[in-house]
């Protein structure tokens, strides 16, 4: 009975110290994530190349790369993946077109 309680308090700690980890290890690549994509992350002349790498799979890329750039040259940021995900640069997120709608893609 002692032993079934040592094994399963042994068997706690392991587990509450390797989800610690685990949970250092997701905010540290989420910290490197926010640096790499976050506002003022760019230099102006990077913007072509990450907004080539946005504007990849959509099939108006003319447009969004128009805009894409114009974005990231005031924001010097651009979200990461292809659509969305917006959030990591909040002045890319925020700047609206007349109507209201999103003018960054």
């Amino acid at each position: 009975m002692a032993m079934a309680k040592l094994a399963a308090l042994i068997l706690l700690l392991a587990f509450v110290t390797v989800s610690t980890l685990a949970t250092t290890a997701l905010a540290s690549q989420y910290q490197l994530e926010a640096n790499r994509y976050g506002p003022g992350s760019l230099k102006s002349y990077q913007c072509s190349s990450e907004c080539a790498r946005r504007c990849k799979q959509t099939q108006y890329k003319k447009p969004c790369l128009f805009f894409c750039n114009k974005c990231c040259t005031k924001c010097l940021c651009v979200p990461p993946g292809y659509y969305g995900n917006k959030g990591v640069c909040p002045c890319y997120n925020n700047w609206k077109t007349k109507r209201g709608g999103p003018k960054c893609p």
